[in-house]
């Protein structure tokens, strides 16, 4: 896989190559996991990946803000946002010195 964005379609022709199913099948199988991910955060669940990480709602608070252009201060509302920690295993391989 390329390193920049990764499209769906990439994912799908990954596990193709390595699960050795027919496209459309991995591209059902990409789709499915997105799917029930996206349900879950849009349900406020928690979803953690064993050894890859935890994704989380989590509530921003409103608060000060300033428009870049004009300098003038905006109050920036309260919000949802999604949030991803990763594993203690995960952040290991990221810092392994090589």
């Amino acid at each position: 896989m390329k390193q920049d964005n990764v499209t769906r379609r990439e994912l799908a022709e990954e596990v193709a190559s390595r699960l050795g199913y027919p496209m459309s099948t991995c591209i059902d199988i990409v789709d499915t996991f997105f799917a029930s991910l996206k349900h879950g955060l849009l349900n406020g669940d928690t979803l953690k990946l064993v050894h890859f990480g935890t994704f989380s709602v989590r509530e921003k608070q409103p608060r000060t803000g300033r428009n870049p252009r004009t300098g003038e201060s905006i109050t920036i509302t309260k919000r949802n946002i999604v949030s991803f920690r990763p594993s203690k295993k995960l952040r290991a391989k990221i810092n392994e010195t090589e």
